[in-house]
């Protein structure tokens, strides 16, 4: 006898943000601050973080939820982090005129950050109806 299995439904929604200006590990201790919470309360915690990086991670989770919000329809309240990564992505190197017609190299590191957001009320349901 074969049993059919119930797809798993359709939970994450994601937001992707590339060449970010600031170096990756920056980013990488915001982002390790809001792995695994709510969406209202990662909300509060990168509104009042005194960081530079806390703005660009704010405006890709408002994104992520903006997503969920519209492509799937998806309520805020019920959405949490469940993935957070943070990338290197290519350095912009530049010169700089320095003293006897020399130069001086400045890099500019950039990150790609990627803000995934998961439903929790869809696994509440599909567990409900799900056979052991």
């Amino acid at each position: 006898m074969i049993r059919k299995r119930k797809k798993k439904p359709y939970t994450d929604v994601y937001a992707l943000g590339q060449h970010i200006c600031m170096s990756a590990h920056k980013a990488r201790r915001i982002i390790d601050q809001i792995r695994g919470r709510s969406y209202e309360e990662t909300l509060m915690i990168l509104e009042f973080m005194p960081y530079r990086a806390c703005y660009p991670i704010l405006k890709l989770v408002y994104s992520a939820a903006a997503n969920a919000n519209h492509n799937i329809g998806f309520n805020e309240a019920n959405l949490f982090i469940s993935k957070a990564e943070v990338n290197e992505g290519t350095t912009v190197k530049k010169l700089k005129p320095r003293a006897r017609g020399r130069s001086y190299l400045i890099k500019r590191p950039t990150c790609h950050i990627t803000i995934i957001l998961t439903d929790i009320s869809v696994y509440e349901e599909y567990d409900k109806y799900s056979i052991a």
